[in-house]
């Protein structure tokens, strides 16, 4: 279902993106206080597997994600993974050993494995195409807000009440963004009934290698998140921080500014420029983190941190949309979540085994991720150009 008009600006848009605002703060409130609600059960060691465990399974998912988003419809499947960070939210109480939290981070990842990948399919049936990057970036604000507010909400809720009491607010949200789904229209116009059978998995039905040019830039600038959602509330807490979940409100913030204005950037002059200058500054900001000596300073990387972000997000998302056939934009939109996911795991994995304790560590892990930003950079002047 194709908008007829030229606006983007409808009520099944604005649903959609309320819906996406309450899904990603519903999980993103638990990042900061993960850490040491592990560390506090014996498990230091292991903080890299928050977030490689929780990817490892959105990407697992993603095939299965994007075909059933082109099969039975995309509301469905935007259900599912609002379902699971529902459920999700009660058992983390209820589970409280190490191997019970490590399995909970496993199915929490079947969430973002699910309700993205249907979500962006979503919107690029609503919006005219020459408005893509504009639409990519306003939807992105409202899931970048989720982003921001909830890490704030989460540290008040534990400092004020319980961390018990934090995971029952994350099923809430998650409950009320599935209510949001029940009034939104589906946009699939000849969808099928879910049988078994959808689930059957061929390797054709995995990658949409259209779309792998975008993917490259995206798993390889995504490293440097899942590094920061590893590492950056100790980094914070050591520089005299007081919240640690201020970082993530500051690059949230800027990068809300710049999002909506970047989308629309991308649609007049090409995705390429914006990704290029957004790398340029992305690199900047690994470096600045690494070489941050006070909690002033990490808070204006992290805000140099939100500017790239919010410029390379929608204009990627926005080339991946490009590149794709519009009947397998569900397999393109999973694909390209596979790749996201993969650079944001492998990111974790190698900050949570680089540091355990040791703050030394850390200005090495980002100016290891400004060193792969910038061969991302390199990929996209020199050699996509002689690919095409």
């Amino acid at each position: 279902m194709q908008n007829n008009n030229d606006s983007i600006y409808t009520l099944q848009f604005g649903l959609v993106c309320l819906s996406s605002f309450l899904f990603s703060a519903s999980f993103n409130m638990l990042i900061p206080e993960l850490p040491a609600y592990l560390t506090a059960m014996g498990g230091a060691e292991y903080k890299g597997l928050i977030i490689a465990l929780f990817t490892l399974t959105a990407g697992i998912s993603r095939p299965f994600s994007g075909m059933l988003t082109d099969k039975i419809g995309r509301i469905p499947v935007m259900a599912v993974g609002s379902v699971v960070c529902f459920l999700c939210g009660f058992l983390y109480p209820v589970l409280t050993t190490i191997a019970g939290f490590l399995f909970l981070r496993l199915l929490h990842g079947f969430s973002t494995g699910f309700k993205p990948t249907a979500t962006a399919a979503y919107v690029a049936d609503l919006v005219p195409h020459h408005r893509m990057g504009e639409a990519m970036g306003a939807h992105g604000v409202f899931f970048t807000t989720g982003l921001a507010i909830g890490p704030a909400i989460g540290s008040t809720i534990t400092a004020h009440f319980s961390i018990d009491i934090l995971f029952y607010c994350s099923s809430l949200f998650a409950l009320l963004s599935i209510v949001i789904l029940a009034n939104m229209k589906e946009t699939l116009a000849n969808k099928q009934k879910f049988k078994f059978s959808l689930l059957k998995i061929k390797a054709r039905d995995i990658i949409e290698w259209q779309v792998i040019p975008a993917c490259i830039i995206i798993f390889m600038s995504y490293i440097s998140y899942g590094a920061i959602l590893t590492v950056v509330a100790d980094w914070s807490n050591h520089l005299g921080t007081s919240n640690k979940g201020l970082f993530f409100v500051v690059f949230t913030l800027t990068s809300l500014l710049i999002r909506f204005v970047a989308g629309k950037v991308s649609d007049k002059y090409g995705r390429l420029l914006i990704m290029k200058i957004s790398l340029g500054l992305l690199t900047a900001a690994m470096f600045w983190i690494g070489f941050a000596n006070s909690a002033f300073s990490l808070l204006c990387a992290s805000a140099l941190y939100g500017v790239a972000t919010g410029m390379l997000s929608p204009t990627a998302t926005a080339w991946t949309i490009d590149l794709s056939h519009p009947e397998h934009r569900g397999k393109a939109m999973a694909t390209m979540y596979i790749a996201l996911e993969a650079g944001i795991g492998i990111g974790a994995l190698i900050a949570g085994w680089l540091f355990i304790s040791d703050f030394a560590m850390i200005p090495i892990i980002f100016y290891s991720c400004a060193t792969i930003a910038v061969m991302a950079l390199v990929y996209l002047q020199y050699i996509y150009k002689k690919a095409v």
